[in-house]
C-alpha cells in the first residue's frame, strides 16, 4: 500500500499491481482490491498476469476492480479473443538480438484479427529478454531498431519497459518514441521495495522528455 501510494504521489499514471506468485513483486487480490479503493481514480490499476487461465485472471479482475491487464507470460493472440471483452489488454513481449524481434511481434497481432471478436490488445509492452524469466530483469533492451516499431504495430500504442532508470528514461522516451514507460526494478532499492525518492526522480524525467 505505501509504495502503490508514493507511486500516486509522484505522478504516475498507473500502478501496476503483480499476481505472478513467484515474483518478489506479488500481490495478494485482497491486498491489491484494498490498494485500488485507495488510489486516486485518474490512476490506472493494471493487473499483470503471468499464464494464468481465462477463469482466474477474470476472477481476480472482477474481485480487485481491475479493467486492464498485462499478459507478461507465453499467452497467444488467440487467448486474447477468450477473455471478456471489458478487460483490456496490455501484451508484454521480451525482445532481444537473438529472439523475438518486431516483426515477428507484428505477425502475430495481425493474428489477432481472425479472434472472434477480433480482440487487439490496448497496447504493447516491450521488455527485455532474459532467458528463464518472464521479466526483463532489470536488463535494458538495445533501443536502435525500436524506432521503427510503427511499421509493425498495426497503430498500437508502444510502452517502453526493459531496465529503464530515472537516469536514463529521457534518453530511451527520446529515441525510441513510446507512447509510455513501465518501470518496477529501476526504481527500487531492493528487490520489490520501492525507493520513493527513485520513483519521483524517475516520473519527472520521463514526464519532463514526453512534453
Amino acid at each position: 500500500m505505501e509504495d502503490a501510494l508514493a507511486a500516486v504521489d509522484a505522478g504516475a499514471d498507473a500502478v501496476g499491481l503483480n499476481f505472478y506468485g513467484q515474483s518478489s513483486r506479488y500481490v495478494k487480490p485482497e491486498m491489491a482490491k484494498e490498494i485500488v479503493a485507495k488510489i486516486s481514480s485518474d490512476v490506472v490499476p493494471v493487473g499483470l498476469f503471468v499464464n494464468h487461465s481465462k477463469e482466474d485472471i477474470e476472477s481476480i479482475c472482477d474481485e480487485v476492480g481491475l479493467q486492464m491487464v498485462q499478459l507478461h507470460g507465453d499467452e497467444t493472440p488467440a487467448f486474447f479473443g477468450q477473455l471478456d471483452n471489458d478487460i483490456k489488454i496490455i501484451w508484454a513481449r521480451r525482445v532481444s538480438d537473438e529472439g523475438t524481434g518486431l516483426q515477428d511481434i507484428g505477425l502475430h497481432l495481425q493474428s489477432c484479427s481472425k479472434n472472434p471478436p477480433g480482440h487487439l490488445p490496448a497496447a504493447v509492452l516491450l521488455d527485455a529478454s532474459s532467458p528463464g524469466y518472464y521479466g526483463g530483469m532489470g536488463k535494458r533492451i538495445t533501443l536502435t531498431d525500436l524506432p521503427n516499431y510503427k511499421e509493425h504495430f498495426h497503430g498500437l500504442p508502444l510502452i517502453l519497459a526493459g531496465g529503464l532508470t530515472p537516469e536514463n528514461v529521457a534518453k530511451a522516451i527520446r529515441i525510441v518514441g513510446p507512447h509510455g514507460v513501465d518501470v518496477a526494478s529501476g526504481v527500487e532499492s531492493s528487490p520489490g521495495i520501492k525507493d520513493r525518492a527513485k520513483m519521483q526522480a524517475f516520473v519527472d524525467a520521463a514526464k519532463a522528455a514526453f512534453s
